[in-house]
């Protein structure tokens, strides 16, 4: 659960987290507003290990996620980031988080982790809909989704899923709010057509679906860049899994 403990510590994020540039290095200024969020005594053992991989304080202070905020984790998967960003917007804050039909009717543990989550955190709210359009309670103050945008490209999914998405997600969000993406980098050229494949998308699509849907891309960081990554692998494979070159974008919607 949130205690005030948390929530103040937190506290601090809302000065410490800014960053403007279009071309964010790979530490954002300071994350040690968010340390307390990490240290949740709700987050399980295992997912505290992935922290040295995953740089969670520091996708926050890019994202400049602050106390009080309501944020989407749009494609929550196993609630890794759910949970830290519960911690982190504190008790008068909000996360929704959601979780595709698609996903839930294709493994049933994404529907039970979902459920999971919400019921250990006061503040998380599970949220239904299909992949491209979700249905949030409230406007959003920011937008997260990490590693799992390329999956609106697969061959499965309707042509123009992605920027249907995208623009879905415009309306969700409050005038002036933020859209954060993280995705597996595939080599500049491929558009989408490793999504299935590779599990990888251009930066370069991404960056088309969403500002053709209205928003500014704003700043760009190197947080998972891996130049050592070929780019030409699928993510999962044993040689690359946890490796992978990924881009980090920040796009804001015009007040």
């Amino acid at each position: 659960m949130i205690t005030r403990s948390l929530f103040a510590a937190s506290l601090a994020a809302l000065a410490l987290a800014s960053c403007t540039a279009m071309n964010a290095g790979p530490a954002e200024p300071v994350t040690a507003g968010y340390a307390a969020a990490l240290a949740d005594p709700a987050r399980p053992a295992a997912e505290r290990a992935r922290d040295a991989a995953r740089l969670p304080a520091e996708l926050l202070a890019f994202a400049q996620i602050a106390p009080g905020e309501k944020v989407g984790d749009y494609i929550m998967g196993g609630g890794y980031l759910t949970r830290i960003l519960a911690a982190a917007v504190g008790p008068t804050g909000r996360v929704y988080a959601f979780q595709p039909a698609e996903f839930i009717a294709f493994r049933g543990q994404y529907g039970t982790g979902q459920t999971t989550v919400d019921a250990a955190y006061d503040n998380v709210i599970a949220v239904a809909g299909s992949a491209p359009a979700p249905v949030w309670p409230e406007p959003l103050d920011t937008i997260i989704t990490v590693q799992n945008f390329h999956d609106l490209y697969n061959k499965a999914a309707p042509s123009g899923t992605g920027h249907f998405a995208a623009r879905n997600l415009f309306a969700a969000l409050k005038p002036g709010g933020t859209m954060v993406v993280v995705d597996h980098s595939a080599a500049a050229g491929t558009g989408s057509t490793l999504s299935d494949s590779l599990h990888r998308i251009d930066k370069a699509t991404v960056i088309e679906a969403f500002t053709g849907a209205g928003f500014r891309l704003e700043a760009q960081s190197d947080l998972y860049a891996r130049p050592s990554d070929p780019r030409t692998v699928n993510v999962f494979d044993p040689a690359i899994r946890g490796q992978t070159d990924q881009f980090t974008l920040r796009f804001r919607k015009p007040r």
